[in-house]
């Protein structure tokens, strides 16, 4: 199968992605055993509203980042159009 090339774009907003779900990842961990630290509370829910939004214009912009019902598609099956996340 042929490498499809994306714009400079698509890996710097799939970058940003990866960059605010690390953040994401560690302040869970972090808040697993500090449940009360409304900061750290605070600095998560920034952070998911922020990766809602990226992922909303990473979506409106080259399709969907995941399939099974968590990511719409467009006419016509979008899921095939692009690379997958995790093929670049």
């Amino acid at each position: 199968m042929e490498e499809k090339r994306m714009p400079v774009l698509y890996y710097s907003m799939l970058e940003e992605l990866q960059a605010i779900d690390f953040v994401l990842v560690e302040l869970t961990l972090y808040l697993d055993t500090h449940p009360l630290d409304s900061n750290a509370l605070h600095q998560y829910n920034e952070c998911a509203h922020q990766r809602m939004h990226l992922a909303h214009q990473f979506e409106r912009e080259f399709g969907p980042l995941k399939s099974f019902g968590q990511s719409f598609s467009g006419y016509p099956w979008q899921w095939i159009d692009t690379p997958w996340p995790w093929q670049v």
